[in-house]
């Protein structure tokens, strides 16, 4: 890729978490410009590289990109991580999007009200274990490969684990049920560029603290409570 991407989004993980798992998983290097109030959203939106006022947006090949999945595609294809064939593409499409829904009810979750925590959360993760987990562990038994789609690492194989890890910060035993996932997750980790990734320092985002969540519920105006309204804006 010539030159570095520059990624523009509030300092937190978001929908923009994934683009920056799948850039680390590339070996790409990328630049942010992160922002952390209202006043500097709107100074973007008024710039008009925003097209449909929203984040994330990714400067990149003298293009601002911006829709998450339109981002993640791209980056995929140009990172020869999108499959070989429109039936390999078709695979990882569908696998993805199934876990954006899973990472979608996770992102939104710190939003619940206090008294819609737990329950939120367990509504979660019978979700992650009796919908979403049970598809990609028969999908790595049946394949029968180190990876999702194909013989070679894909877009699909990078959100997992993100995934994953996300749902292991509800609850550490979440994969308890799931041996292929579990062997998985080890082996996707133990990439040199995933590894370096996972490490502490990297540009990898931290779950969101309560002084956090206050400033994204400032910047796009949120309200607690709107745990799954929220889930089309960010």
């Amino acid at each position: 890729m010539a030159g570095k991407p520059k990624l523009h989004h509030f300092n937190g993980r978001g929908r923009m978490e994934s683009i920056r798992w799948l850039l680390a998983a590339a070996g790409v290097e990328f630049e942010e410009g992160l922002f952390e109030t209202r006043e500097e959203f709107e100074k973007l939106i008024q710039g008009g590289t925003l097209m449909y006022e929203q984040m994330p947006m990714v400067e990149i090949d003298g293009m601002n990109l911006v829709e998450t999945r339109a981002i993640l595609r791209y980056l995929a294809a140009k990172s020869d991580l999108y499959g070989r064939n429109l039936q390999e593409q078709a695979w990882i499409d569908m696998y993805v999007e199934g876990l954006k829904d899973l990472s979608d009810m996770i992102m939104f979750f710190p939003l619940s009200l206090p008294g819609e925590k737990k329950k939120n959360l367990e509504d979660i993760l019978e979700r992650a274990t009796t919908r979403f987990f049970p598809v990609y562990e028969k999908a790595l038994r049946d394949h029968g490969q180190d990876f999702l789609v194909g013989d070679q690492l894909s877009w699909a194989d990078i959100q997992l684990p993100e995934v994953i890890l996300m749902a292991e910060e509800g609850k550490p035993s979440v994969l308890a049920g799931f041996p292929l996932l579990q062997e998985f997750k080890a082996r996707i980790s133990y990439i040199p560029t995933i590894c370096k990734f996972l490490q502490p320092g990297s540009q990898r985002k931290p779950p969101l603290d309560e002084g956090s969540i206050e400033t994204v519920m400032n910047i796009f105006k949120f309200e607690r409570g709107m745990f799954l309204k929220n889930m089309g804006t960010i």
